[in-house]
């Protein structure tokens, strides 16, 4: 049965006699298992009133059966954990978990499961009339799984008992950014309520988002809670992200933040935006040129914290910090472990100041075919190092970045009952 079958549809008791019409069907929601239904909400006049699903005895074609005319006359309250279907869900937009975008549930089909009356499936795809005037009636609906969708209920009290939402953690960072980036106030506040449950997630997103959008969750946010999100932040995101806040909560910000990552975002903030040192990492792994690449090695398995793709390549230097030579990963892995790292190393590496344009920047990863450029000042004292991926942010153009997504391949659709519609087993 589907959901807009059902709803307004006569409820008659064991002698025929219409008891009321159905307003909305009540479910609980069971993580990865599909929404049980718990009851009705049955309309008596100006009346709503809750029937049990113990109480129907089937759903007919035409209308819902009871086993009784008994109803309990006392108005329908909504309790902890009850979510409810069309109220709810039906019309609203939930997440399609496999193209990690917001899609509106058109309807939504219900049931009969040796544990009771269930909602297995749903419909994404708006019913259009068909063309042709001889042609009547409205398009196929396009059922897919329950279980490849999030729901986002938008109901604080069901909230607390529904749980994280565990399909969500599938999502990479940058799926959760975009879909941040196109939810609506309500939608991505229940979206940050998830990812905030886990505080690294939570910074990673805050990464991927575009500045105008990270400005604005940031905004929602106390200063105490933004400097709990820049900590765990790279400390160049998190100078930039401090650049976009309003003038007055900048320093609270800073202030907020701890010693040690305040340090590395003032620094930064010291420098042009555009330039090679607004952009560069301050997080770099250096060695010595008679270490091992054994030990060399050992160091980059150790570097837990740094950004992964700035471990492609390994900086020697000598004197403390002047910067010798680079090694990239590469050649680690494919040198003896006992070769020590000036005899691997590449000499006179390629490296820019920090007031270098970050087009120039590009530029010469782009002739010298680099992930990695190092950034030193004039005594060849390296202070960070800039990777690809942070070139590629700044050099893309704007309306690149608001350009319509590729349209993803259709999912394949299924009229056998419960099976997933994609191909794909979300739970397996």
């Amino acid at each position: 049965m589907s959901l807009s079958q059902l709803l307004r549809r006569p409820l008659v008791g064991r002698t025929g006699a219409v008891v009321g019409r159905l307003s909305d069907v009540i479910v609980r929601l069971r993580g990865r298992d599909y929404p049980l239904v718990a009851g009705l909400v049955v309309r008596l006049g100006k009346r709503e009133v809750f029937l049990s699903i113990e109480q129907v005895a089937a759903f007919d074609s035409e209308q819902i059966r009871l086993t009784s005319e008994l109803v309990d006359l006392r108005p329908f309250e909504r309790r902890e954990g009850e979510v409810l279907l069309r109220a709810d869900v039906l019309g609203h937009r939930v997440i399609d978990v496999a193209d990690a975008e917001l899609v509106r549930a058109h309807d939504l089909e219900l049931r009969q499961r040796p544990d009771g009356w269930v909602v297995d499936r749903l419909d994404t795809h708006a019913h259009r009339p068909r063309p042709f005037g001889f042609l009547t009636g409205e398009s196929r609906p396009q059922w897919r799984d329950w279980k490849s969708f999030e729901p986002l209920i938008g109901h604080a009290q069901s909230a607390r008992v529904r749980g994280p939402f565990g399909r969500l953690a599938r999502l990479k960072p940058a799926d959760l950014a975009d879909l941040l980036e196109d939810a609506n106030r309500t939608e991505s506040h229940e979206i940050l309520q998830t990812v905030h449950a886990d505080p690294e997630l939570e910074a990673d997103v805050f990464e991927e988002l575009e500045p105008d959008s990270q400005t604005r969750l940031l905004a929602e946010k106390s200063d105490r809670e933004i400097a709990e999100v820049l900590n765990r932040m790279r400390a160049d995101d998190a100078a930039d992200a401090i650049n976009d806040l309003p003038q007055n909560r900048r320093q609270p910000v800073l202030n907020a933040l701890p010693a040690g990552q305040r340090a590395k975002v003032l620094t930064l903030m010291g420098f042009n935006p555009s330039s090679a040192g607004g952009l560069m990492a301050l997080d770099i792994l250096t060695a010595l040129p008679d270490a091992t690449v054994a030990e060399v090695l050992g160091l980059v398995r150790a570097a837990r914290t740094l950004q992964p793709e700035a471990l492609t390549s390994v900086h020697v230097v000598r004197d403390g910090s002047r910067l010798i030579g680079t090694a990239t990963l590469v050649t680690l892995l494919q040198a003896a472990p006992d070769a020590r790292m000036d005899q691997v190393m590449a000499t006179e590496p390629v490296r820019v100041l920090p007031d270098t344009d970050v087009e120039d920047v590009a530029l010469l990863m782009t002739d010298y075919n680099l992930l990695t450029v190092p950034v030193v000042d004039h005594r060849d004292r390296i202070l960070g190092v800039i990777t690809v991926d942070d070139i590629l942010e700044t050099v893309i153009p704007e309306d690149w970045r608001r350009r319509e997504p590729a349209p993803h391949p259709a999912h394949r659709t299924d009229d056998a009952p419960g099976e997933a519609t994609n191909g794909t087993d979300l739970d397996g």
